[in-house]
């Protein structure tokens, strides 16, 4: 008698027959199976093992088989260059790889300097991609010897530096050696540091020269322009950067166009604020820093042309002026302005009315101030990001963040404070309460690190989301510090920048996206995720904005090593060979981050600025006693005490 399994191959065999050729070739799959199946766990357990063991040895007969593969993702990525080549659009990582040699140093991962912190899997991924090669290949220069065998002497890796290893014989060594590498690991020289951020401009500049002259924007990629309120955004927000910089050629060249082009008598609507901050206050700063009554005159000029925008109900500004009809309105969808828009434009308007001794600048600005004091739907000093022009009240309440819409605000109480000689107590005390209400609500720790950041409530739920914007804050708090507020300002300023740095080392490019969301639960495997849609990176100034009020006011060398950093990744990854750097739309593709083709003015404005001050050791360059920053890093004087804080 057949047993049970014999049965139903019999039977399956004889329905075999009937069927087709497809349905053969699938059965013939099934019995290869079942027969595999029918194997022991040993004997399936051995042939595994050999099929493995014959490929391993394969792999290794044929070592040149990744470089094949390696061959044919090039000749892939340069029959991509051939077909884009007509439009002018190369892949932006060939358009690096293409530039000539830099005269930049390397980047300090590749000179002993502390190694980068994040998740393993990321350092791993950031050494792979390493820039010294590259730049090393494209100046023609051969690359360095392991860092193991460098000057023939073992190299070993103490808390985060490369040092030898008979550095490190003992304990009481090894905290000498750690000492002395803090010290000095920071290696290229001040000149070094300096000239590098010159460079850098001169790179943007010639883009903007060459491709956008006298328009608001660089397309640097398409080597053409945008235009906002067509008024030459670019070069303007420029001008003090070029003068601090020491670059007197391409000062005079701006400053030519300023007298003999730039007219703000234009049928244009400009945005209130953005208009404001760039262009009033880098007038206002380059007069102060040349002397110069031009930049002075067409300060005067504009500023008068903005006013309008004060027209309302509830004196709370329209976001819109046609500066040339002298008209204001809100946007078309709504009759609202965010509060950061107009609470942050007082530190220019105010110091127009002390140069033109016109109290109404002056008056315009504080009226803001006064009416969003006496406000209700603050919690805990913490304001909404919305306010309607009619009305004068917070609409949309129950939301609060230090990013978009309402960062500055919490920025320029502080800096009207000073600005005005420290005699404007509710401004300081609108200030401190904003900071408790950040402390009590806002404030979290990631998951595993315990890095510290700023979060966001919404009707009472907190969320781990920050925006990159909000990396203001470290350098507010430890400016507040600079200027006599508590000690613990200054602590919570260097947690702060902590997290703010991890925004940038734990992305593959080593730049950091627009928002993040940090981790909060326990056990996650990393500090912060980043959505899809938030990965780009605009070239914001913010960090390196803290990084420079942190330095000058803990002379700590480590803020200038992430400052370092964070330069060479932009040279990486946002420098455009032709002239120019540009946005990104992926922090975490070191491969091909997807330029935006667009330059910032703030670029040239803020950044480039920030970190050329940074690197600076002359902390008499742009006093903090005697000046402050607007919130496009415009320099205002802070006022005589003799001047009080009225006119």
């Amino acid at each position: 008698m057949l047993s049970p399994s014999r049965k139903e191959s019999v039977s399956l065999n004889l329905i075999e027959q009937g069927r087709g050729y497809a349905n053969g070739k699938q059965w013939r799959r099934q019995s290869c199976w079942r027969k595999w199946k029918q194997l022991s766990r040993l004997q399936r357990s051995l042939i595994l093992f050999i099929v493995v063991l014959l490929l391993i040895c394969g792999v290794a007969t044929y070592p040149s088989l990744t470089e094949r593969w390696k061959g044919f993702s090039d000749r892939a990525l340069r029959e991509e260059a051939e077909l884009k080549k007509d439009s002018g659009l190369k892949p932006f990582v060939l358009e690096l790889q293409e530039q000539p040699g830099l005269i930049l140093p390397e980047p300090p991962s590749e000179r002993k300097v502390p190694n980068k912190r994040g998740p393993p899997l990321l350092q791993n991924r950031q050494h792979k991609k390493g820039n010294s090669s590259s730049a090393l290949l494209a100046e023609g220069k051969p690359e360095p010897k392991n860092a193991a065998e460098e000057n023939g002497k073992p190299v070993v890796s103490w808390r985060g530096a490369m040092i030898e290893a008979d550095q490190v014989t003992d304990s009481a060594a090894k905290g000498k050696a750690d000492a002395e590498v803090e010290d000095t690991a920071f290696l290229e020289p001040e000149s070094v540091r300096l000239e590098a951020v010159k460079e850098a401009f001169r790179h943007a500049w010639k883009g903007y020269k060459e491709f956008a002259w006298g328009h608001d924007e660089l397309k640097p990629l398409s080597k053409s322009y945008g235009e906002w309120f067509g008024l030459g955004l670019t070069l303007i927000d420029s001008l003090d950067t070029m003068w601090i910089l020491d670059l007197k050629e391409e000062f005079e060249e701006a400053k030519k166009w300023v007298a003999t082009e730039l007219s703000f008598n234009k049928n244009v609507d400009v945005n209130l604020f953005e208009s404001t901050i760039r262009i009033l206050g880098g007038l206002l700063s380059t007069y102060h820093l040349t002397g110069d009554s031009l930049f002075l005159d067409k300060a005067i000029d504009i500023g008068a042309r903005l006013m309008p925008a004060f027209n309302t109900p509830s004196k709370i500004p329209y976001s819109d002026v046609n500066i040339g009809a002298g008209t204001a309105h809100p946007p078309r969808w709504t009759s609202d302005s965010t509060v950061a828009e107009v609470t942050s434009i007082q530190l220019e308007f105010r110091e127009l009315s002390r140069l033109t001794k016109e109290p109404r600048y002056q008056m315009a600005v504080n009226e803001v101030m006064k009416r969003v004091h006496k406000l209700e739907g603050k919690q805990d000093g913490l304001v909404p990001m919305f306010i309607n022009t009619n009305s004068g009240q917070f609409t949309h309440l129950g939301v609060f963040t230090l990013g978009a819409r309402a960062d500055s605000y919490y920025e320029y109480l502080l800096k009207q404070w000073i600005q005005g000689g420290k005699k404007e107590t509710e401004l300081l005390e609108d200030y401190l309460q904003a900071l408790e209400g950040v402390k009590k609500h806002l404030l979290n720790r990631s998951s595993p690190s315990g890095f510290m950041f700023v979060g966001e409530l919404s009707h009472g739920h907190f969320s781990s989301k920050m925006d990159h914007l909000v990396c203001f804050l470290p350098g507010t708090l430890a400016l507040g510090h600079h200027h006599g507020l508590p000690a613990e300002h200054l602590e919570l300023a260097k947690q702060l920048m902590e997290g703010c740095y991890q925004m940038y080392v734990q992305m593959e490019t080593g730049l950091s996206p627009e928002i993040v969301h940090f981790n909060t639960h326990s056990g996650s495997a990393q500090d912060i995720d980043v959505k899809i849609a938030d990965r780009h990176n605009l070239l914001r100034p913010e960090t390196v904005e803290s990084l420079f009020y942190l330095y000058r006011l803990t002379k700590d060398r480590k803020y200038q090593r992430w400052g370092w950093e964070i330069l060479q990744n932009f040279n990486k990854y946002t420098r455009v060979p032709t002239g120019g750097y540009t946005s990104i739309n992926n922090v975490r593709d070191p491969e091909y981050p997807s330029p935006r083709d667009k330059m910032e003015s703030f670029f040239l404005g803020e950044t480039l600025k920030y970190l050329y001050l940074l690197f600076s050791d002359n902390f008499d360059l742009i006093s903090l006693d005697k000046y402050v920053f607007n919130t496009e890093a415009h320099l205002l004087p802070i006022w005589p005490q003799t001047e009080g804080a009225t006119v």
